[in-house]
């Protein structure tokens, strides 16, 4: 594994850098704070050609891969502009329908969307089911060669600016299989069909993505809407999975950063008792052991992309950087919030909006203890827990 970036995937890191010169993190964080989508910075990602980083030239994106994928939401999030649609769109959705896709996907959707002139969503979680994926009751009944769909889904982000949304649901129910992971589909829902109902979720949290609930009444899908093998869908599923932990590790690793470095900045600046309190080993260790977990998760998270773009298994690295990444980001903007004293919880630092974000992502969309039960079966050989 080379640590070393190339040109070009310099160039995409720093991407963030000039981006935030028109789109800063006060502009995030009104966003944020009022719960409305940055279109308008979304659009200008969609002009600068990285909404289809992960999809092949053919199809209308850059024909890159996972490693490019995470430079970006890392070098966006070091500038505080980290977007959760840039997770479930680009890279979750997107870069599936790119390797498992029909050709209407291929020639269809997926150009428009690296233009931007659509967006897609996710949908897996459902209420009763939680955590535990195996369970879920979303439906497609077969019919011929069509399918009826019926279900619910929740805490589907973005899904009020979408236009699709990649749906996994069962073509077999859970108590007819003889495996609990027979029986998945994979399926593209256009938001708009009749049928589809939504109701927002209302979380307590400053984020420019809203969630929300899905609903689906019998909603007519034809053999087109499938992506991947009828009943085979499991297979294929941690094509999106891996890499929705993978990318949330970058955006993690970029958000403790950028508070670390306005800690640092006010510390730097801030003196009490005839000194920068920056000078203070009371100040000064949280900010630098949280450095210290910030880059140990970003290399983590680097080694999760590589190994996932060389076709290698990436769970164990994908896992252990969601985890790292989640409490080192934790970490970074308390260490941040400390080093401001009071002025942490001004709106006008922008430090503790960050906080409530680095808290969600400890739990969602995977929570640490299932990262952690991965860690200890599949990666130490512990007992099965679950």
């Amino acid at each position: 594994m080379d640590f070393e970036l190339n040109d070009e995937q310099r160039q995409i890191y720093q991407y963030g850098d000039s981006l935030a010169q028109s789109f800063d993190n006060k502009y995030w964080l009104e966003h944020a704070r009022s719960h409305t989508f940055p279109q308008e910075l979304f659009q200008q990602i969609a002009k600068d050609g990285f909404l289809g980083l992960m999809v092949p030239e053919a199809h209308g994106g850059a024909g890159l891969g996972m490693t490019e994928m995470a430079l970006f939401m890392e070098g966006t999030s070091n500038n505080g502009i980290p977007l959760l649609m840039m997770v479930v769109g680009p890279c979750m959705s997107m870069s599936h329908l790119s390797s498992h896709g029909t050709d209407f996907h291929k020639k269809e959707l997926l150009p428009a969307a690296c233009r931007g002139d659509i967006q897609f969503c996710f949908a897996i979680t459902e209420p009763g089911a939680g955590s535990n994926s195996m369970k879920i009751n979303t439906l497609a009944r077969q019919k011929g060669n069509r399918f009826s769909l019926t279900g619910e889904k929740t805490f589907i982000t973005g899904a009020d600016v979408s236009d699709y949304c990649l749906v996994v649901a069962r073509t077999t129910p859970h108590g007819d299989v003889a495996k609990k992971t027979d029986g998945f589909t994979l399926f593209i829902v256009d938001l708009k069909k009749k049928g589809v109902d939504m109701q927002r979720v209302k979380v307590s949290i400053p984020l420019p993505e809203e969630q929300w609930t899905l609903y689906f009444d019998n909603v007519d899908l034809g053999p087109e809407d499938v992506v991947g093998e009828i009943d085979n869908g499991f297979s294929i599923l941690f094509d999106t999975l891996n890499p929705e932990r993978i990318i949330l590790g970058a955006l993690c690793s970029g958000v403790g950063r950028f508070a670390l470095s306005k800690a640092v900045d006010y510390a730097s600046e801030r003196a009490v008792f005839g000194q920068p309190i920056g000078a203070h080993q009371g100040v000064q260790h949280p900010l630098a052991k949280a450095k210290a977990s910030i880059e140990l998760a970003s290399l983590m998270t680097r080694k999760a992309a590589w190994q996932f773009d060389k076709g290698l298994p990436a769970g164990e690295a994908a896992n252990m950087a969601k985890y790292a990444a989640a409490e080192a980001g934790i970490e970074a903007v308390d260490a941040a919030l400390q080093a401001h004293g009071g002025a942490g919880f001004t709106e006008d630092t922008g430090i503790y909006e960050l906080y409530p974000m680095m808290r969600l992502l400890r739990t969602a969309p995977v929570n640490r203890e299932l990262c952690l039960s991965f860690i200890g079966e599949k990666v130490m050989g512990l007992p099965r827990s679950y």
